[in-house]
């Protein structure tokens, strides 16, 4: 329909021709170079999390909503104190930080 226009196979993106198939060298050549960067798969037991660290994260989680909640009710000693603020901002921190090491 459009004889003037390349098909993309011809084409890179934009106006740019495309360079080549890719592949320089041929595998097994005398010439081609190896790779010594070879990284073993990691074992499904360094992979697994301990059981433990689901309850953590969830208790972290919990004392944070609950020491701000207690805070806003004026259950917690101290009178008006900031520093239960901070310290449930710390608790929900540590427990988004321990769930990105969950697997």
């Amino acid at each position: 329909m459009f004889p003037l226009m390349a098909t993309t196979a011809e084409r890179g993106p934009g106006r740019a021709k495309k360079k080549g198939s890719g592949r320089v060298t041929q595998a097994g050549q005398a010439g081609s170079l190896q790779s010594d960067r070879y990284t073993p798969p990691i074992p499904k037991s360094v992979r697994t999390s301990p059981r433990w660290m689901g309850f953590l994260i969830i208790a972290l989680f919990v004392l944070g909503v609950l020491t701000i909640i207690l805070d806003y009710a004026n259950a917690l000693p101290g009178g008006v104190n900031n520093i239960y603020l901070v310290v449930a901002i710390g608790l929900i921190l540590a427990g988004l930080i321990v769930a990105t090491r969950y697997h």
